[in-house]
This record gives structure tokens, sequence and C-alpha cells, in this order.
């Protein structure tokens, strides 16, 4: 395991606190390179006293000028156009990798050899195959490495695992979960790498549909069969560079899944659900109770009891934002809600921890092995869908 981590002192008002400073290298500046580099820059002094002080040391993308312009605006001290390169450079100790779906295995593979911790985005891998070769550099390197699952890290969604994982609400019957956007339903929106399956892997599936993968196996388990259903509506699109592209990717997939605890699911994602910006709804049903969370209202959960009185039984809304509920203990008083922003923050701490002290990826955050199996459960998805059968799970 990498263990070059240098120390900076801070003087606080009553003592000195000292962490360990952690060098990073993102790749990607567009949407989670913002989102990323935002939590490191933020961290230290919420999440405090912090277990590593991240360094923004590089920056890397193919397109100088704009990479460049990154760097200046995040803060990263400089910047590469090739990622080998700042892979290369021994003060980058920990790999943020937030590039499109193609450039996650050979990138994440070349850093672990290279001895490198690792954050990277979802889905792990276009493939089951290629996630399995990322999950194997990872442990043969014996480097920390998590996929970057922030939805793990949201303070409502942290307090309906822990009611499942302790039994307070019974034997689970039903999980349920969607996931709907609506950002290419216009014909002429162009052919973006997300819409190629050669980059993407997959549409809606991997896109969205990998969140909701995920949460289900962390909160409920397993899953032991799917069989499901995807279409495209719109197969061809205009092409950024002239011309008109195929698109080979789903627009949107629905699939029932057994979980091998026995309770029953249904999981779907949309890019074409108009009126829905991020709306991902997850329903857990169970003999004590139900609970169901929608990321639009992020510090909320809606809950029913079984034992509640007769004459207050209901779904009961519920503000997670309370000192006692999770990560709150980093924020502010009660009822002074947080944002989406604010998973990344909790999300990096929990890597930087396990850094730091040598500590386990999961089950709280999303190990390359999660990564791996939902990329198996997404393959089983999308092959249930070609032919029509169901597919049992196979690791």
């Amino acid at each position: 395991m990498a263990e070059q981590v240098g120390f900076v002192t801070m003087a606080g008002p009553k003592a000195e606190t000292q962490a360990p400073e952690i060098g990073v290298g993102m790749l990607g500046y567009a949407f989670m390179g913002k989102a990323h580099s935002n939590a490191f820059k933020k961290l230290p002094y919420m999440v405090y006293p912090p277990p590593a002080i991240p360094k923004l040391v590089a920056i890397a993308g193919r397109n100088e000028e704009a990479v460049a312009e990154a760097a200046r605006r995040y803060g990263y001290e400089k910047y590469y156009t090739d990622w080998r390169a700042m892979l290369d450079d021994p003060q980058v100790q920990l790999f943020d990798n937030g590039g499109p779906n193609d450039l996650h295995a050979e990138p994440v593979i070349y850093a672990a050899q290279k001895g490198k911790h690792i954050l990277c985005e979802k889905p792990l891998a276009r493939t089951a195959e290629e996630a399995k070769r990322m999950l194997d550099a990872v442990n043969k390197a014996n480097v920390k490495a998590m996929v970057a699952h922030n939805y793990r890290f949201v303070p409502a969604l942290r307090l309906m695992y822990d009611l499942v994982s302790s039994g307070k609400l019974g034997r689970i019957y039903h999980f349920r979960a969607i996931y709907l956007q609506e950002w290419i339903m216009d014909p002429n929106f162009p052919q973006v790498w997300r819409l190629d399956k050669s980059v993407a892997g997959s549409g809606a599936l991997g896109d969205l549909g990998s969140h909701i993968i995920d949460l289900a196996r962390w909160i409920i388990g397993e899953p032991a069969w799917v069989m499901a259903g995807e279409q495209t509506f719109i197969p061809q699109r205009p092409r950024p560079d002239g011309g008109m592209g195929k698109v080979d990717v789903d627009d949107a997939f629905a699939a029932v899944v057994q979980f091998q605890n026995g309770a029953l699911g249904t999981l779907e994602a949309s890019r074409f659900a108009k009126g829905r910006k991020n709306y991902q709804v997850i329903e857990i049903n169970g003999d004590n109770g139900s609970i169901r969370f929608n990321l639009e209202r992020l510090n909320e959960l809606e809950v029913f009891w079984a034992d509640a009185p007769k004459e207050t039984q209901g779904f009961t809304p519920v503000l997670v934002s309370e000192s006692y509920h999770p990560f709150w203990q980093y924020w502010w008083p009660q009822g002074h809600i947080i944002g989406w922003e604010h998973t990344f923050v909790h999300e990096i701490a929990h890597l930087l921890d396990a850094i730091v002290n040598n500590k386990e990826i999961g089950p709280l955050g999303a190990t390359f092995e999660d990564g791996y199996r939902s990329a198996v459960v997404s393959d089983a998805i999308e092959e249930s869908a070609a032919s029509g059968r169901r597919v049992e799970i196979k690791y």
C-alpha cells in the first residue's frame, strides 16, 4: 500500500492538530471534476479535525486550454494533458478518476500498479469483465480503492440503511427504486459520449441505474435473478462533427429483481421522463413498517411504523437533520438543511480516513468488489432485455 504522506500542522485556538497531507491527482474537469474539487477544498475545515488534508496537486484532461483553466479555477498546482504523466508524478498519492467510462479501466489499473489510492466514478466499468480486471489490479496492489457512489453518503439514505440493517423494519418484502431524468428528450440533442456504447457501455442503465443497483445491494442484499426490458426511443442523433449517428445504448430500462433473502424488487431508470430533473425515489416495505426517500427532498424520509397508535398512523415526514443523525456532526443546527454537494464531502472524508487509518472501505463505502458486482447485475439486465428471459446473477 502506498504510504507516502507528508504532515502539515494546523494551529487551533486550543491545541495543535496534525493531519497527514495527501496529494490528489484528478482526471477530468467537467461535472464530477467540479463536484469532487469542491469537496476536497471544503473538507478540511468542515470535517474537523480532518482525517487528512487533500492537496490539489494536479488535474489532467485532453484539451490543454480547458484543463489549464480548470487548474486555475479549482486551485490545482499543475495540469497534464497525459494522465499517465500525471500518475507518474510522485506527488500524486490519490487518483480521482472522473473521466468518461471508457477512461476508467486503463488509468485505474495503471494507478494501482503505481501504488496510488483510487476514487473512481460510477459505473466502475462498462462491463463486468472490465470491472473484474480493475478489481484484481487494486487487490494485487493492496491500495485503498472506492467507487464514487455518493448516494451512500446522503444522511437520510444512511439512516435508511441503518434502520434496515438493524432489523427495525423486520422482514423486508419489497424494494422499489426509480431514477428519472429528462435531459435527452429533444431529438436534436447531439450524440454525446453517454449515447455511444463504445464509450459509455450502456445508457440510462449505467448512468442512473448503477446508482439504484448499488443502493439495492447495499441496503437489501444480493439479487438472485433479474428480468428486464430496455428501450431506445430516438435511434439516431446529430453528431457533433456533422451528420447523424446511431444511438446504441438504452434510453430507459425496467427490471424485476428477486433478492436472495426473498424480497421482491423493481428497478427503473429513464432519461425520457418529462418534468423529472433528478428524481430518485426509494421505497422499502417490511413487517414493521415502510420507508420512502425522494432525492429531490434530500433531507427527509417518509416513515410508516405499524405499531404507531391507530389514531396517528400514516406516513410521517422525518427531517433528517438532528445532531444524532448520520454526518450531521459536521454541519449546522437542526433544521438547517444541507445539499447534494455535501455528499461528496462525506464520501471523500470516508476514503481519506480509510487511507490514513488503514480502515476498510466497506460496508459503508462502495468497494471495487461492490462495483464489480453491480456491473454483473447491469450485464444481467442487458442480457435479460435482449433475450426476453430471466437471468440468474452469478459472480
